[in-house]
């Protein structure tokens, strides 16, 4: 999922979409422990997708957007 998807997520579907993934995850490194697949790079994308979750996720918590969004608004303000 790209990160201006996972951006329009509501915060109820954020979490059903994390613990989705985990799940996923949780069951591709059990098929890769037990031989039965060799999923590396599906492993990097669901790990990667988790974090952006996450990140999003507490970006909303801290008050929408961030440092980045922040350091933003100072710029402007200061004109």
């Amino acid at each position: 999922m790209e990160l201006a998807k996972i951006r329009t997520l509501s915060d109820e579907e954020l979490r059903h979409q994390e613990k989705t993934t985990a799940e996923q995850l949780f069951r591709l490194r059990f098929q890769v422990s037990l031989g039965q697949n060799d999923g590396v790079k599906k492993l990097r994308q669901l790990r990667k997708e988790i974090a952006q979750i996450k990140t999003v996720a507490r970006e909303r918590e801290l008050g929408a957007g961030g440092p980045a969004a922040e350091a933003t608004k100072n710029k402007k303000g200061a004109r």
